[in-house]
């Protein structure tokens, strides 16, 4: 079952990751982050700017903040600059953070409509699939960027649950 509780979990896991994540992206150079190394999203950075894209879109849906300026056709190159996209996404961990501590049950209990881009309609899911969702693509890319991070020799520390929540 989805909970504001688990919902608070991982949306500071999530920022702790992200914290992590961008600080060892900053030790790479520029063109490191920007190179094409076969990822879905290409780059470290196409991959980072992906993650950010789909955050602001879901927490679009469910508070009503403004949507991502680009379309996610062009999510991998939603902001070029290295440092403009590290601020914009601790502003976003903000977000998404605050959203998990307001979010009460009745609200996970209930549906959500909101317009796909990616299927052309509206479509109406369970506001508790959509959290999980969250995170889980979240997750799911960090992956990736782990992957990429890795192969350049940074590293990002544990990134386990448990091992955060000790």
């Amino acid at each position: 079952m989805t909970t504001p509780a688990f919902c608070r979990m991982m949306a500071t896991y999530n920022s702790e990751m992200n914290r992590r994540f961008y600080a060892a992206a900053a030790g790479l150079t520029e063109a490191q982050r920007r190179e094409d190394r076969g990822a879905f999203f290409g780059s470290l950075q196409g991959t980072l700017c992906h993650v950010l894209w789909a955050d602001t879109i879901w927490l679009h849906r469910f508070t009503g903040s403004p949507p991502p300026p680009v379309s996610i056709d062009r999510s991998a190159s939603m902001i070029e600059d290295f440092a403009a996209l590290r601020a914009e996404r601790a502003r976003m961990d903000g977000v998404i953070e605050a959203w998990a501590g307001s979010v009460s049950a009745a609200v996970l209990d209930g549906e959500l409509a909101y317009y796909s881009g990616a299927m052309g309609r509206e479509v109406r899911r369970p506001m508790a699939l959509l959290a999980v969702h969250l995170f889980n693509h979240q997750t799911h890319h960090r992956g990736q960027a782990h992957a990429l991070l890795t192969s350049f020799g940074a590293a990002t520390g544990d990134t386990d649950l448990p091992a955060i929540f000790v």
